[in-house]
Protein backbone atom coordinates (compact mmCIF):
# COMPACT_ATOMS: atom_id res chain seq x y z
CA UNK A 1 0.00 0.00 0.00
CA UNK A 2 1.49 3.20 -1.39
CA UNK A 3 -1.24 5.98 -0.95
CA UNK A 4 -2.43 7.64 1.69
CA UNK A 5 -6.33 8.04 2.63
CA UNK A 6 -6.86 10.29 5.47
CA UNK A 7 -10.19 10.06 6.21
CA UNK A 8 -13.74 10.84 5.21
CA UNK A 9 -14.14 14.22 3.46
CA UNK A 10 -17.75 14.67 1.96
CA UNK A 11 -20.54 13.59 0.52
CA UNK A 12 -23.23 14.84 -2.44
CA UNK A 13 -26.75 14.28 -2.28
CA UNK A 14 -29.00 14.91 -4.52
CA UNK A 15 -32.55 16.46 -2.92
CA UNK A 16 -36.00 17.45 -3.94
CA UNK A 17 -36.41 20.62 -2.60
CA UNK A 18 -33.50 22.90 -1.48
CA UNK A 19 -35.42 25.22 0.93
CA UNK A 20 -36.38 22.44 2.79
CA UNK A 21 -32.89 20.65 3.09
CA UNK A 22 -31.84 24.54 4.10
CA UNK A 23 -34.50 24.16 7.39
CA UNK A 24 -33.09 21.04 8.29
CA UNK A 25 -29.50 21.18 7.80
CA UNK A 26 -29.29 24.70 9.28
CA UNK A 27 -30.49 23.50 12.10
CA UNK A 28 -27.98 21.07 13.28
CA UNK A 29 -25.63 23.77 13.04
CA UNK A 30 -23.96 23.56 9.68
CA UNK A 31 -22.39 26.48 8.27
CA UNK A 32 -23.69 27.69 4.78
CA UNK A 33 -20.78 28.48 2.76
CA UNK A 34 -22.41 28.91 -0.40
CA UNK A 35 -25.73 28.83 -2.60
CA UNK A 36 -27.58 29.00 -5.39
CA UNK A 37 -30.63 28.01 -6.88
CA UNK A 38 -29.69 24.64 -7.69
CA UNK A 39 -26.78 24.42 -4.78
CA UNK A 40 -26.23 24.32 -1.18
CA UNK A 41 -22.41 23.54 0.37
CA UNK A 42 -22.24 23.11 4.02
CA UNK A 43 -19.55 23.04 5.97
CA UNK A 44 -19.27 22.22 10.28
CA UNK A 45 -17.58 24.49 12.42
CA UNK A 46 -14.18 22.86 12.69
CA UNK A 47 -14.07 22.89 8.52
CA UNK A 48 -11.26 25.13 7.40
CA UNK A 49 -12.39 24.01 3.61
CA UNK A 50 -15.61 24.49 1.38
CA UNK A 51 -18.01 22.20 2.32
CA UNK A 52 -18.20 18.34 3.97
CA UNK A 53 -21.94 18.27 2.29
CA UNK A 54 -22.86 19.54 -1.13
CA UNK A 55 -26.93 19.39 -1.84
CA UNK A 56 -27.51 19.42 -5.34
CA UNK A 57 -31.26 20.08 -6.22
CA UNK A 58 -32.74 17.01 -8.47
CA UNK A 59 -35.53 15.74 -9.47
CA UNK A 60 -35.00 12.64 -7.51
CA UNK A 61 -33.62 11.75 -3.59
CA UNK A 62 -29.90 10.09 -4.29
CA UNK A 63 -26.48 9.57 -3.12
CA UNK A 64 -24.36 11.14 -6.23
CA UNK A 65 -20.88 9.80 -4.35
CA UNK A 66 -19.67 9.60 -1.00
CA UNK A 67 -15.58 10.58 -0.74
CA UNK A 68 -12.24 9.95 0.91
CA UNK A 69 -9.53 12.83 1.34
CA UNK A 70 -5.82 11.68 0.33
CA UNK A 71 -2.47 13.15 1.41
CA UNK A 72 -1.36 14.62 -1.87
CA UNK A 73 -1.87 14.79 -5.13
CA UNK A 74 0.65 11.78 -5.94
CA UNK A 75 -2.01 9.86 -3.67
CA UNK A 76 -4.81 10.27 -6.59
CA UNK A 77 -2.07 9.02 -9.33
CA UNK A 78 -0.93 6.24 -7.12
CA UNK A 79 -4.38 4.81 -7.01
CA UNK A 80 -5.13 5.61 -10.53
CA UNK A 81 -2.52 2.60 -11.18
CA UNK A 82 -4.08 0.60 -8.24
CA UNK A 83 -7.35 0.69 -9.31
CA UNK A 84 -6.47 0.29 -13.26
CA UNK A 85 -4.00 -2.76 -12.24
CA UNK A 86 -7.47 -4.18 -10.06
CA UNK A 87 -9.82 -3.66 -13.63
CA UNK A 88 -11.49 -1.12 -12.01
CA UNK A 89 -12.57 1.43 -14.54
CA UNK A 90 -11.31 5.27 -13.23
CA UNK A 91 -13.64 8.67 -13.86
CA UNK A 92 -11.18 11.66 -13.36
CA UNK A 93 -12.88 15.21 -12.88
CA UNK A 94 -10.42 17.69 -13.37
CA UNK A 95 -9.95 20.57 -11.12
CA UNK A 96 -12.41 23.46 -12.41
CA UNK A 97 -15.15 20.94 -13.35
CA UNK A 98 -16.34 20.33 -9.39
CA UNK A 99 -17.20 23.87 -7.00
CA UNK A 100 -14.61 24.11 -4.73
CA UNK A 101 -12.46 20.83 -5.22
CA UNK A 102 -9.53 20.19 -6.64
CA UNK A 103 -9.34 17.09 -9.12
CA UNK A 104 -10.30 13.96 -7.98
CA UNK A 105 -10.65 10.80 -8.85
CA UNK A 106 -13.92 8.39 -8.93
CA UNK A 107 -14.68 4.61 -8.82
CA UNK A 108 -17.60 1.55 -8.43
CA UNK A 109 -15.88 -0.19 -5.57
CA UNK A 110 -16.59 -3.67 -4.98
CA UNK A 111 -19.60 -3.43 -3.86
CA UNK A 112 -20.81 -1.23 -6.14
CA UNK A 113 -20.46 1.83 -4.19
CA UNK A 114 -19.57 5.16 -5.88
CA UNK A 115 -16.52 6.55 -4.57
CA UNK A 116 -14.26 9.58 -4.82
CA UNK A 117 -10.66 10.84 -3.60
CA UNK A 118 -9.27 14.05 -3.60
CA UNK A 119 -6.69 15.73 -2.06
CA UNK A 120 -7.12 19.83 -2.48
CA UNK A 121 -10.44 22.00 -1.89
CA UNK A 122 -10.70 25.35 -1.49
CA UNK A 123 -10.36 27.12 2.31
CA UNK A 124 -12.85 28.69 4.14
CA UNK A 125 -12.80 30.22 7.32
CA UNK A 126 -13.03 28.13 10.25
CA UNK A 127 -15.96 29.02 13.03
CA UNK A 128 -14.40 27.43 15.80
CA UNK A 129 -14.76 30.46 18.27
CA UNK A 130 -17.90 32.21 16.12
CA UNK A 131 -19.88 31.32 18.85
CA UNK A 132 -22.70 33.61 18.13
CA UNK A 133 -23.61 31.22 14.61
CA UNK A 134 -23.24 27.84 16.76
CA UNK A 135 -26.93 26.76 16.81
CA UNK A 136 -28.60 23.60 17.24
CA UNK A 137 -26.09 20.35 17.71
CA UNK A 138 -23.69 22.70 16.83
CA UNK A 139 -22.17 20.15 14.23
CA UNK A 140 -18.35 19.62 14.49
CA UNK A 141 -17.26 17.88 11.47
CA UNK A 142 -17.91 14.87 9.03
CA UNK A 143 -16.89 11.70 10.48
CA UNK A 144 -18.21 8.70 8.35
CA UNK A 145 -20.35 6.76 6.23
CA UNK A 146 -22.19 3.57 6.78
CA UNK A 147 -23.08 1.47 3.93
CA UNK A 148 -25.87 -1.21 3.55
CA UNK A 149 -24.10 -4.30 1.19
CA UNK A 150 -25.33 -7.00 0.66
CA UNK A 151 -21.56 -8.57 0.81
CA UNK A 152 -19.71 -7.27 4.33
CA UNK A 153 -16.82 -10.02 4.10
CA UNK A 154 -15.99 -8.74 0.45
CA UNK A 155 -15.89 -5.15 1.34
CA UNK A 156 -14.10 -5.64 4.42
CA UNK A 157 -11.69 -7.37 2.53
CA UNK A 158 -11.15 -5.07 -0.13
CA UNK A 159 -10.95 -2.08 2.13
CA UNK A 160 -8.41 -3.80 4.90
CA UNK A 161 -6.41 -5.39 2.51
CA UNK A 162 -6.36 -3.56 -0.28
CA UNK A 163 -7.21 -0.15 0.43
CA UNK A 164 -5.23 0.10 3.99
CA UNK A 165 -8.45 0.75 6.47
CA UNK A 166 -8.20 -1.01 9.39
CA UNK A 167 -10.68 -2.51 11.89
CA UNK A 168 -12.20 -1.08 15.04
CA UNK A 169 -15.02 -3.46 15.74
CA UNK A 170 -17.01 -5.95 13.95
CA UNK A 171 -19.68 -8.39 14.37
CA UNK A 172 -20.02 -12.22 13.82
CA UNK A 173 -22.40 -15.06 14.74
CA UNK A 174 -21.65 -18.14 16.47
CA UNK A 175 -20.56 -21.11 14.70
CA UNK A 176 -19.93 -18.80 11.59
CA UNK A 177 -16.91 -17.39 10.13
CA UNK A 178 -18.07 -14.99 8.18
CA UNK A 179 -18.44 -10.91 9.13
CA UNK A 180 -22.01 -9.37 9.67
CA UNK A 181 -20.93 -5.83 10.25
CA UNK A 182 -17.58 -3.96 10.19
CA UNK A 183 -16.23 -0.42 11.41
CA UNK A 184 -13.31 0.30 9.67
CA UNK A 185 -11.26 3.24 9.91
CA UNK A 186 -8.36 5.64 8.18
CA UNK A 187 -8.11 8.14 11.08
CA UNK A 188 -7.62 7.16 14.30
CA UNK A 189 -11.22 7.06 15.49
CA UNK A 190 -13.58 4.02 15.64
CA UNK A 191 -14.81 4.18 12.00
CA UNK A 192 -14.29 6.03 8.53
CA UNK A 193 -16.78 3.61 7.25
CA UNK A 194 -18.84 0.94 8.06
CA UNK A 195 -20.64 -2.01 6.08
CA UNK A 196 -23.26 -3.53 7.57
CA UNK A 197 -25.33 -6.97 5.99
CA UNK A 198 -28.28 -5.69 4.21
CA UNK A 199 -30.24 -4.99 0.86
CA UNK A 200 -27.74 -2.78 -1.17
CA UNK A 201 -25.76 -0.61 -1.91
CA UNK A 202 -27.27 1.74 -0.32
CA UNK A 203 -26.22 4.29 1.97
CA UNK A 204 -27.58 4.14 5.56
CA UNK A 205 -26.62 7.49 6.89
CA UNK A 206 -23.88 10.09 7.09
CA UNK A 207 -22.40 10.87 10.45
CA UNK A 208 -21.58 14.17 12.06
CA UNK A 209 -19.05 14.22 15.14
CA UNK A 210 -20.80 16.74 17.45
CA UNK A 211 -18.34 18.42 20.85
CA UNK A 212 -19.89 16.73 23.45
CA UNK A 213 -23.12 14.35 25.00
CA UNK A 214 -25.29 17.39 25.33
CA UNK A 215 -25.10 18.41 21.89
CA UNK A 216 -27.00 15.73 21.02
CA UNK A 217 -29.76 17.40 23.54
CA UNK A 218 -29.27 20.66 22.37
CA UNK A 219 -29.83 19.10 18.64
CA UNK A 220 -33.64 17.75 20.11
CA UNK A 221 -34.15 20.63 21.85
CA UNK A 222 -33.80 22.77 18.67
CA UNK A 223 -35.43 20.72 15.97
CA UNK A 224 -38.33 20.94 18.49
CA UNK A 225 -38.72 24.05 19.06
CA UNK A 226 -38.24 24.86 14.80
CA UNK A 227 -41.35 22.32 14.64
CA UNK A 228 -38.89 19.31 13.26
CA UNK A 229 -39.14 16.53 15.94
CA UNK A 230 -40.82 14.53 13.60
CA UNK A 231 -37.39 14.03 11.56
CA UNK A 232 -35.91 12.59 14.65
CA UNK A 233 -35.91 8.52 14.16
CA UNK A 234 -34.20 7.07 16.92
CA UNK A 235 -32.40 8.62 19.80
CA UNK A 236 -30.74 9.25 21.99
CA UNK A 237 -28.73 6.81 23.38
CA UNK A 238 -25.27 4.92 23.47
CA UNK A 239 -23.68 2.10 20.89
CA UNK A 240 -22.72 -0.62 22.40
CA UNK A 241 -20.12 -0.57 19.56
CA UNK A 242 -18.14 2.13 19.32
CA UNK A 243 -19.57 3.55 22.69
CA UNK A 244 -20.42 6.37 21.28
CA UNK A 245 -23.83 8.25 21.66
CA UNK A 246 -26.20 9.08 19.21
CA UNK A 247 -28.98 10.57 17.59
CA UNK A 248 -30.80 9.67 14.23
CA UNK A 249 -32.29 12.14 11.79
CA UNK A 250 -34.22 11.73 8.24
CA UNK A 251 -33.51 14.51 6.66
CA UNK A 252 -36.84 15.97 3.95
CA UNK A 253 -36.03 13.57 1.34
CA UNK A 254 -35.60 10.80 3.73
CA UNK A 255 -31.41 10.84 4.14
CA UNK A 256 -30.26 9.78 6.71
CA UNK A 257 -28.08 11.63 9.12
CA UNK A 258 -26.15 10.37 12.64
CA UNK A 259 -25.22 13.28 15.25
CA UNK A 260 -22.49 11.55 16.87
CA UNK A 261 -19.79 11.56 19.90
CA UNK A 262 -18.01 9.32 22.43
CA UNK A 263 -16.16 7.02 20.15
CA UNK A 264 -12.28 6.50 21.10
CA UNK A 265 -9.00 6.16 20.12
CA UNK A 266 -7.82 3.37 17.64
CA UNK A 267 -4.26 4.75 16.34
CA UNK A 268 -1.71 2.80 18.90
CA UNK A 269 -0.03 0.06 16.84
CA UNK A 270 -0.95 -2.69 19.14
CA UNK A 271 -4.59 -1.78 18.93
CA UNK A 272 -6.70 -5.09 18.56
CA UNK A 273 -10.63 -5.23 17.33
CA UNK A 274 -13.22 -5.74 19.17
CA UNK A 275 -15.97 -8.76 18.19
CA UNK A 276 -19.14 -8.85 18.94
CA UNK A 277 -21.81 -11.82 19.03
CA UNK A 278 -24.57 -11.06 16.78
CA UNK A 279 -26.89 -11.91 19.33
CA UNK A 280 -25.61 -9.81 22.14
CA UNK A 281 -28.75 -6.76 22.04
CA UNK A 282 -25.87 -4.17 23.72
CA UNK A 283 -24.06 -4.32 20.63
CA UNK A 284 -26.45 -1.56 18.97
CA UNK A 285 -28.29 0.26 21.77
CA UNK A 286 -26.24 -0.35 25.06
CA UNK A 287 -28.91 1.30 27.14
CA UNK A 288 -31.67 -1.93 25.76
CA UNK A 289 -34.83 0.11 24.07
CA UNK A 290 -35.16 -0.85 20.29
CA UNK A 291 -34.50 0.62 17.09
CA UNK A 292 -37.44 1.17 15.32
CA UNK A 293 -38.12 -0.83 11.60
CA UNK A 294 -37.64 2.35 9.59
CA UNK A 295 -33.85 2.24 11.08
CA UNK A 296 -33.30 -0.72 9.24
CA UNK A 297 -35.16 -1.08 6.66
CA UNK A 298 -34.53 2.63 4.98
CA UNK A 299 -31.72 4.03 3.03
CA UNK A 300 -30.81 6.20 0.46
CA UNK A 301 -30.57 5.07 -3.66
CA UNK A 302 -26.23 5.26 -4.31
CA UNK A 303 -25.83 6.74 -8.24
CA UNK A 304 -23.65 4.85 -10.50
CA UNK A 305 -20.34 6.81 -10.63
CA UNK A 306 -20.00 6.56 -14.83
CA UNK A 307 -23.29 6.79 -15.84
CA UNK A 308 -25.18 8.69 -13.40
CA UNK A 309 -27.98 5.96 -13.37
CA UNK A 310 -29.52 4.33 -10.47
CA UNK A 311 -27.36 1.46 -8.87
CA UNK A 312 -29.25 -1.74 -9.10
CA UNK A 313 -29.24 -3.37 -5.16
CA UNK A 314 -29.32 -7.30 -4.24
CA UNK A 315 -29.77 -9.21 -1.52
CA UNK A 316 -27.56 -10.33 1.37
CA UNK A 317 -25.65 -12.96 0.83
CA UNK A 318 -25.74 -14.18 4.71
CA UNK A 319 -29.34 -15.69 5.68
CA UNK A 320 -31.02 -12.98 6.93
CA UNK A 321 -32.36 -12.79 10.63
CA UNK A 322 -33.92 -10.38 12.42
CA UNK A 323 -33.54 -6.50 13.01
CA UNK A 324 -30.56 -7.04 15.35
CA UNK A 325 -28.33 -7.58 12.46
CA UNK A 326 -27.11 -4.51 12.59
CA UNK A 327 -26.33 -1.15 14.50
Amino acid sequence: MNFDIKRTGRAVLHVTDLEKSRIFYDSLGLIETESDDENIFYRAIEDHNHHCLWLKKKAEAAVEVISYRVNSEEDLDKLEVFFQSQGTEVKWMEKGSQKAIGRTIRIQDVSGIPVEFYCEMDKADRMLRRFDVHVGAKVQRIDHFNCAVPDVQKAYDYYTKELGFACSEFTTSKGEENIWAAWLHRKPGVHDTAFMNSVGPRLHHIGFWLKDPMSLIDGCDYLAAKGLSSTIERGPGRHGLSNAFFLYLKDPDGHRIELYNGDYYTGDSDFEPLEWDLDDPQRQTFWGHEAPDSWFEEASTFLNAYTGEKVETKQPTLEKRKPSTVI
